[in-house]
């Protein structure tokens, strides 16, 4: 298992419902952990590790002795308040630090591995981490959050990385695309 980089077809694919939980999909969010800390993020779409699954992972400490580990499944997010505007980055766009708006704060219900409910209202970073996890979720990047102007500063940056992408693909470094999907619908049939 390993990260996906922009513009991985994975990134764009919406996650469906997870409908069973098991040892694989445990072991799966144990390795979810490991590859964001090795990355120092704080947070871990299940389509960053190119599975269509609705889940993440987050610990706002970024790290493994620090902090609280969560596993959010099946999120939802509701009743957004006010906005505000801070600077994110993305394990998936390694390098891209860019302001994004947002609601200030969220309401917000999921499952965890035990199948108990979590539901709050979450504000400041939580919330902020949360709302870019679940975009993940939704095949929405938070690159496509950004003001035109902020984008057009992106653009070159952002076509080195689908070249690269796609020079992967062509040394078959990377799957083509359509295995790609193939591979996600299978994963989808054994535990959506």
């Amino acid at each position: 298992m390993r990260i996906v980089t922009y513009p991985h077809p994975a990134l764009r694919h919406k996650s469906k419902p997870v409908r069973r939980v098991d040892k694989q999909l445990r072991q799966i969010v144990e390795e979810m952990f490991q590859l964001m800390y090795e990355a120092n993020g704080v947070g871990l779409a299940a389509n960053q590790v190119d599975l269509p699954l609705r889940l993440f992972v987050i610990n706002l400490a970024a790290s493994a002795t620090e902090g609280e580990e969560q596993v959010f499944i099946n999120p939802v997010i509701s009743l957004p308040r006010g906005n505000e505007e801070q600077e994110e980055g993305c394990l998936s766009i390694p390098g891209v630090y860019a302001p994004v708006k947002r609601p200030e704060t969220i309401h917000f219900s999921a499952y965890d591995l035990s199948g108990n409910e979590i539901t709050g209202e979450f504000n400041g970073m939580l919330s902020r981490v949360v709302q870019h996890e679940t975009d993940h979720l939704e095949g929405v990047l938070f690159v496509d959050r950004l003001s035109t102007s902020v984008s057009m500063e992106l653009e070159a940056e952002l076509a080195d990385m689908a070249a690269g992408l796609e020079s992967m693909q062509q040394q078959g470094h990377l799957p083509p695309d359509e295995e790609i999907r193939q591979r996600l619908t299978e994963w989808e049939q054994k535990y959506c």
